[in-house]
């Protein structure tokens, strides 16, 4: 297949596939077989820079923002992280790291990965002043009232020298045992499943 075709076809189903989950909580594919054939895209657009689609799926991070929540504008964006499935790909994150320092000293943390929703919280005065999703990396849907119900989360900031203003970004997930439970509720109640 020509590398215009391809593009065309790996964005088109990249873009159902987003659509799928991230507006109808469907998964029809694994993680890793998406990141492939956005992998593959983008493998794609750096060798045939002319045939790159200006609303191609390279070009986003995270989902869309709903209906059904209001918008917030992230004041500095919300990117992603990028993955990788093999070593060559890690030895390559490595040498832009040792060049990028300049021969400082640096080392790696590794964590496990999880999957949930990226949020960013803004914190005034101390107090949880509004919860945001990443949405679309610039704008997100406003979730303070939600995020206001995870037990684990500070309302306040407490002791000395908290700032008048700060940010926090991270993932909000649940372990698979409550996931589970929430979709057999949903399940008896006869609404979608999540993904």
């Amino acid at each position: 297949m020509d590398p215009q075709a391809r593009i065309q076809e790996l964005a088109q189903r990249l873009h159902y596939l987003n659509t799928q989950y991230y507006q109808h909580d469907i998964s029809e594919v694994s993680d890793q077989e998406f990141d492939t054939m956005l992998a593959e895209l983008n493998t794609l657009e750096k060798a045939h820079p002319e045939l790159a689609l200006p609303n191609s799926p390279t070009q986003r991070v995270g989902g869309t923002v709903t209906k059904q929540f209001a918008q917030a504008t992230h004041r500095y964006p919300m990117l992603s992280l990028g993955n990788t499935y093999s070593e060559d790909d890690l030895r390559e994150f490595d040498e832009r790291v040792q060049k990028g320092l300049e021969g400082a000293p640096y080392g790696y943390v590794c964590e496990q990965k999880f999957d949930g929703v990226a949020m960013s919280l803004a914190y005034e005065n101390g107090n949880l002043h509004q919860g945001v999703t990443r949405g679309d990396g610039t704008r997100g849907d406003v979730v303070t009232a939600n995020v206001r119900t995870i037990r684990t989360l500070p309302l306040h900031l407490h002791g000395p020298g908290a700032p008048a203003e700060v940010e926090v970004r991270g993932e909000v997930f649940m372990p698979n045992s409550v996931f589970n439970d929430l979709n057999q509720e949903r399940e008896q109640n006869g609404e979608a499943l999540l993904a």
